[in-house]
């Protein structure tokens, strides 16, 4: 990274995502209603990694369903393996905002960070999208929420609409990316990814996370984050921020986004 680069981000110094390792924050207004069991957000890639996987890995994954996202679901050793979970049940934080008119009044401005203020995301909903909470009967607390749709029926009565926009922030405090490892704790060993990734650490590495529709199979969007290693050490990685500045951001015009 640049030398000014900061070293970190506000984000990781407020009370609720002080042990957070990363955080992707978005927000996003579909072109076109999806339903609430297509949309899906996760890792794929377009290469088999069946023979970078480390040992054990099907305990390691069955670990982060128990412990992290019970409702993750993929296949790991096809030619284009994939790991993704519902948005409504594996987003960490989900506030429903409101709806742009025709005329384009009540369209949702989004929050504008200060200096050295981060932009936090909390639970919730704004105008109409408080009555849509209170209709379907959704709970107000993330944990509850992502509970209630583990359920695959309330995922396929929720309905994202047309050109009201949603905020999401995706974090924890399990995926190490200064080392590329796992970091479940409760006596689980950490898990060395890039140690088992190719036998090259000394090379550029990519996770690739998408926000996707899975009825018609497009991507909306995707976050490329890749890991750097530092010369003259042998197995080492850019010490980067959580979400940092090297964090690529694909983004292909399409006619599902604004």
């Amino acid at each position: 990274l640049p030398t000014p680069s900061p070293t970190t981000s506000p984000y990781f110094s407020t009370p609720q995502h002080k042990y957070d390792r990363y955080s992707i924050s978005f927000a996003f207004t579909p072109k076109h209603d999806v339903r609430g069991d297509k949309l899906v957000f996760g890792n794929d890639f377009d290469h088999p990694i069946r023979d970078r996987l480390p040992p054990l890995f099907d305990r390691v994954f069955a670990a982060v369903r128990w412990w992290v996202d019970p409702g993750l679901e993929g296949d790991v050793k096809g030619e284009e393996p994939y790991l993704y979970g519902a948005v409504l049940s594996s987003i960490n934080v989900l506030r429903i905002g409101e709806k742009a008119q025709e005329d384009g009044e009540g369209e949702p401005q989004l929050a504008e960070e200060g200096e050295g203020e981060p932009t936090i995301y909390t639970e919730g909903a704004d105008g109409t999208g408080q009555q849509i909470r209170a209709e379907q009967n959704i709970p107000p607390t993330p944990s509850a929420r992502q509970k209630h749709f583990l359920t695959e029926a309330n995922r396929r009565s929720f309905t994202f609409e047309a050109q009201r926009t949603y905020f999401c922030d995706f974090f924890n405090p399990y995926l190490d990316f200064n080392e590329f490892a796992l970091k479940l704790g409760y006596g689980v060993p950490d898990i060395s990814i890039l140690g088992h990734w190719d036998g090259q650490p000394l090379r550029t590495h990519s996770l690739r996370y998408v926000l996707k529709n899975r009825e018609t199979d497009q991507e909306l969007f995707v976050v490329v984050i890749d890991l750097i290693p530092k010369t003259g050490e042998e197995a080492g990685v850019v010490e980067k921020d959580e979400e940092d500045a090297g964090d690529k951001v694909e983004e292909d015009e399409n006619d599902d986004l604004d």
